[in-house]
């Protein structure tokens, strides 16, 4: 173990920023305005549960308006503190930038441990909590827009979206105030799975370019390639379903809480994710070899390594022996600086947090955009589209029988070039096109540069040269 000393996880954001700024020849002053956050609210307030009054500590931290509204999620865990929702604000920040969202980086968090409650105490804490947000502008369609992160989802947002309604019952943008909603609220479809997709398209990003995957030591495409997964949530359930049952990829280990599972031959994702809803977590799951130090999977052999959980998971006292080529980092900072360091130098290749988990923040873009145009995806062109397509097939069909029935359409090409795009189809196009476009900004940099050897920080170079546009533009 490495006698070096570990950062925190703000730390660990704020080393990579000035890695990144050192390299760029920013005005005097503008490197420490985009790098501090502006400001953090720290709220406690009490509900009355089960006959006594409980006290809860929550954050909303505001770390760029450069653009607004500012953005970013609201997670439920008991180690929520002020300076982790500073550093994921600032994330957020570099992240929308690097994505092209037109939002300025926000984050929020309520220390809670959400198992330990009901679901009807959790609504009364959830608008509690929202309503003292709310009443500060830091829930507001214009001024700050939360969404899911751990421990929130779906419902949560449904009771923020509602507590804020309720307390602005004029705002016909109401439902913009929050985005992961279900979609019986005003959600979007595609949301759910929206961040697992991202990292799915990350990867196809990344394996359409040869000179990436030789920097990895890698070469082919995803079909077969042997991933390991830590973290079965949300985000890494949708990216290991979509990565083996649409690419190929052979899933060989899934990390939970309470251990790990190994099969060489792969693993049935959504059979392990049946076993952890029923048994809460993957203890005597049938099919896999089970290992009570589930972390020890971070350092088996495999072609791709998916952090999809919490930050730090990857550190000083792993990285040595992490042999995976190529890491994807589907949670929020699991790789600390220092490890990134270790990590680099023995080259392996990481695709950054701030673009590969990015497709949550991206889809939820779509959504708030939704809210405020209120119309769904789809509604005014789709059947239009596919009138138009018809005319297609009719006039190849005529030619068919002028021609003799010499040829023929191959199978199901009428039905599937007639479906015109809903708005599923079309959130997962935007998605696509946006981490397309975001890798290739920052493959760019990569590349062209000598003195950026890694995607981590062709990325900050990217994200903090758009912010720094934005405050120039505002005359700073």
């Amino acid at each position: 173990m490495s006698s070096r000393t570990e950062p925190s996880f703000r730390e660990s954001v704020d080393l990579m920023f000035n890695r990144a700024v050192k390299l760029m020849d920013l005005p005097p002053g503008l490197e420490e305005k985009i790098r501090v956050c502006n400001a953090t609210y720290t709220v406690r307030f009490g509900v009355r549960l089960r006959g006594a009054m409980h006290t809860f500590t929550g954050y909303r931290s505001v770390h760029s308006e450069h653009m607004e509204p500012v953005k970013g999620g609201i997670r439920y865990a008991t180690g929520v503190n002020q300076d982790e929702v500073e550093a994921l604000a600032a994330l957020m920040t570099y992240k929308c930038a690097l994505v092209e969202a037109p939002f300025g980086g926000s984050k929020g968090g309520l220390c809670i441990d959400p198992r330990e409650y009901e679901e009807h105490e959790l609504e009364l804490i959830t608008r509690r909590f929202a309503y003292e947000l709310a009443k500060r502008d830091l829930i507001h369609p214009s001024q700050n827009v939360p969404a899911p992160d751990m421990g929130t989802g779906e419902r949560e947002m449904a009771w923020i979206a509602d507590q804020y309604a309720r307390m602005n019952t004029t705002d016909i943008n109401a439902k913009a105030c929050v985005t992961g909603k279900p979609l019986n609220a005003g959600g979007i479809s595609g949301r759910v799975e929206a961040t697992g997709r991202g990292v799915q398209y990350a990867l196809q990003e990344f394996f359409r370019h040869e000179e990436d995957k030789a920097a990895a030591g890698l070469s082919g495409k995803l079909d077969g390639k042997r991933v390991i997964v830590q973290g079965l949530g949300n985000v890494g359930y949708h990216a290991a379903k979509f990565l083996s049952e649409e690419d190929g990829s052979r899933i060989i280990g899934i990390i939970e809480r309470d251990g790990g599972l190994f099969n060489a031959e792969g693993l049935d994702v959504e059979a392990v994710r049946n076993w952890i809803v029923k048994h809460d977590g993957v203890s005597g799951y049938p099919d896999a070899q089970f290992l009570e130090n589930g972390a020890a999977l971070l350092e088996e052999e495999c072609d791709i390594l998916i952090p999809a959980a919490l930050e730090g998971v990857i550190n000083l006292s792993n990285a040595e022996r992490v042999k995976a080529p190529l890491i994807i980092e589907a949670a929020n900072g699991p790789v600390t600086a220092g490890a990134d360091e270790i990590l680099r130098k023995k080259g392996c290749v990481i695709i950054p947090d701030m673009y590969a988990n990015a497709g949550g923040v991206t889809v939820s873009y779509f959504e708030w955009v939704k809210n405020l145009s209120h119309i769904r995806f789809g509604r005014m062109q789709r059947r239009q589209e596919e009138a138009r397509h018809q005319l297609v097939i009719d006039e190849l069909q005529r030619l068919d029988d002028v021609m003799g029935n010499t040829w023929s359409m191959s199978p199901d090409f009428k039905d599937k070039y007639l479906k015109g795009a809903g708005e599923l189809e079309l959130v997962r196009s935007g998605l696509d096109d946006t981490m397309r476009a975001a890798y290739q900004s920052m493959r760019e940099v990569w590349h062209s540069r000598d003195d950026v050897t890694d995607l981590r920080t062709a990325a900050y170079l990217v994200s903090i040269d758009k912010v720094a546009k934005s405050y120039h533009a505002k005359g700073l």
